[in-house]
């Protein structure tokens, strides 16, 4: 099994994985290994033991050589300014033959056979020429990468407008996506020659507190809303992100309030009630003392509590020659012996209807039957 480590070749550079194999290496061991531009010394950032497996997969590993020694730790120094020395020599061949390209940054491999050249272009250049010559007075192999701006200013090294060193060049190991949302977020000013960097592209620290004022500004009303306050109706005037302070305007009085986020979060919540809502929703609502002198017990022309009664469809009245002659009586029947009288059995029943309505406690009796 692969025992993996992280070797970084460069300050804040990208870290490569290794097989150690049965090199006894530690955080801060510098070992020589293969890289992408010949042979170099690095330094182990990461030992087989903090290895994540995602991170190192992908792709087949290749072996560190050795552990360096001393001599070559003191020969890759020399490399260095030798390389520093080659960067000069470039810039000023490139002037003379009018090159429309910059040389930021060159590196020599270990044993100083190669030399590797990056340089920023806005359009393509044929710099075969400066290769040739380069070669004959450096007396080695010479490469030359184009680089992005980004990587140009992390190769360069220096201070921004900030007094600190670049955050690329001392510690981020790669880009952030940065976008000019995160710039309003912040109400910062939208001059691209304010918000850029040393590169000429928005500094990358306006990713570093985007969230926070994502998350700050999600529980803030937005400049020039209507609040309902317990002292009164309010307008925002300002939001004040890096003390976390809102500024207010009392409508009526027009007394300029402060009030904290932390209060504005104990009162409403994550979410703040704006004024329009206050007079939507809650302007109709009168008090409840109120309200209840104004709403009547009982609805005119029927008792309260008792279900209105559903009204038929009036029917269209039919004109008077249409209308078919009313039905004539029929002829009473003659009762019969110890028959019972016509609508007797009607009668009986109704009254039986009577009593099972008044229920138990009605303290009525039902009707006795006919003939008792």
């Amino acid at each position: 099994m692969a025992r993996t480590v992280g070797v970084r070749f460069r300050q804040a550079g990208k870290v490569f994985y290794y097989d150690a194999a049965d090199l006894e290496v530690e955080v801060g061991s510098y070992v020589v290994a293969e890289a992408a531009q010949g042979v170099a010394v690095g330094r182990v950032v990461i030992t087989p033991e903090q290895v994540i497996t995602n991170e190192a997969a992908g792709g087949e590993m290749k072996r560190l050589l050795r552990l360096a020694t001393p001599d070559d730790v003191e020969k890759a120094e020399a490399n260095r300014q030798r390389a520093h020395e080659a960067v000069q020599q470039a810039k000023a061949k490139a002037a003379d033959q009018s090159l429309d390209m910059t040389v930021a940054s060159g590196e020599f491999d270990l044993g100083g056979g190669q030399f590797t050249a990056y340089f920023t272009a806005n359009e393509r250049v044929d710099f075969r020429g400066l290769v040739r010559e380069l070669s004959r007075d450096l007396g080695t192999r010479v490469q030359l990468l184009q680089v992005g701006d980004r990587d140009r200013a992390k190769l360069t090294d220096g201070f921004d407008i900030c007094g600190e060193r670049l955050c690329c060049s001392s510690w981020m190991t790669s880009f952030p996506s940065v976008s000019i949302r995160m710039a309003k977020e912040q109400e910062l000013p939208l001059n691209p020659q304010k918000i850029s960097g040393v590169c000429g592209r928005l500094f990358c620290c306006l990713t570093f507190e985007y969230e926070d004022y994502r998350a700050l500004r999600g529980t803030l009303p937005k400049v020039g809303a209507l609040l309902s306050t317990p002292s009164g109706e309010a307008k925002v005037t300002a939001i004040d992100f890096n003390r976390e302070v809102v500024r207010l305007v009392l409508t009526e009085s027009g007394l300029p309030v402060e009030v904290a986020a932390i209060d504005f979060q104990l009162q409403h919540g994550v979410t703040v009630r704006p004024m329009e809502l206050v007079h939507k929703i809650e302007g109709p609502l009168r008090p409840i003392g109120e309200a209840r002198e104004s709403v009547p017990t009982r609805l005119p022309g029927r008792q309260a509590g008792l279900p209105r009664p559903r009204r038929e469809p009036a029917r269209p009245a039919r004109p008077a020659a249409q209308r078919p002659a009313p039905p004539e009586p029929p002829a009473p029947a003659q009762p019969s012996a110890g028959a019972q009288p016509a609508g007797e059995g009607q009668k009986r029943r109704r009254r039986r209807r009577r009593g099972r309505g008044r229920g138990r406690g009605g303290g009525g009796q039902a009707a006795p039957p006919a003939g008792a």
